[in-house]
């Protein structure tokens, strides 16, 4: 009886707290506020332990094919994922679509903002990501060209890193107004930022995927399960996101 108690006991261990693990995980900068909520309610739930590195998802993937030690990667587009399981960076069959993204033109509290906001103010500064490297910043660019409006702001636009940055340009009245995820401003009044409709740009699907180096990482491959499950849903949707369909479009969660 003893000796079946303590194998009891050895079980109970080995599934515990006691053995989780440690991931680290490339994330894109526009959702750092659900990263951070995400990995409280995961390592709550699972004992394992996730550190973030933030950045345009660009940046990121460079950073990926250049051998940086990460076992997962939340990109704000879908074309790098893709191109990691091509480049056999990524385990093929892991990716998935996390969240859909959406565009705001913000004010910084300064002013209300609405739809004929850039046309009839005409600012000297325009805020934007990277379009070269932040997917949030090539919809900027394609809702500007929508609108009629690129050629305005070609020279005016001051481009940050990520869309963090482009964020911050506008919160230190580096530049008046500007383009960033409706993730960053949704806890806002309603009439701080103007929603940018989504038929203005391509749709900011956000696709998520295991790479290589983490293939055998039970952490990185519970977080990736976790995300994909009813509480982080939730609390994407919470977090200004539109939820992925089965059919790979947007509901509102």
């Amino acid at each position: 009886m003893l000796r079946f108690a303590k194998l009891l006991l050895l079980l109970a261990l080995l599934s515990g707290p006691a053995f989780a693990g440690d991931t680290r995980v490339a994330v894109a900068t526009n959702f750092t506020h659900a990263a951070r909520a995400l990995t409280t309610a995961f390592e709550r739930e699972t004992g394992h332990r996730v550190r973030f590195s933030f950045g345009a998802t660009g940046q990121l993937y460079a950073q990926i094919s250049q051998g940086a030690p990460f076992d997962a990667f939340l990109a704000a587009d879908q074309v790098r994922p893709q191109r990691a399981e091509v480049e056999g960076l990524a385990v093929r069959g892991s990716r998935f679509t996390y969240a859909m993204g959406a565009l705001v033109l913000y004010g910084g509290n300064k002013r209300p903002v609405q739809e004929g906001t850039l046309a009839t103010t005409a600012p000297d500064r325009l805020a934007i990501a990277n379009p070269a490297t932040a997917p949030y910043g090539a919809a900027a660019l394609e809702t500007l060209a929508a609108m009629g409006l690129l050629e305005t702001y070609q020279e005016r636009l001051v481009r940050g890193t990520n869309v963090a940055q482009a964020y911050q340009f506008i919160a230190t009245g580096n530049a008046e107004l500007g383009f960033v995820a409706l993730a960053q401003v949704f806890d806002q009044a309603p009439t701080d930022y103007w929603l940018v409709p989504a038929t203005l740009h391509r749709p900011i699907a956000q696709d998520a995927v295991l790479l290589t180096r983490g293939e055998t990482n039970d952490a990185a491959r519970a977080f990736l399960t976790f995300l994909q499950g009813p509480e982080a849903r939730a609390i994407i949707s919470r977090m200004g996101y539109h939820l992925p369909t089965a059919k790979g479009g947007a509901s509102d969660g």
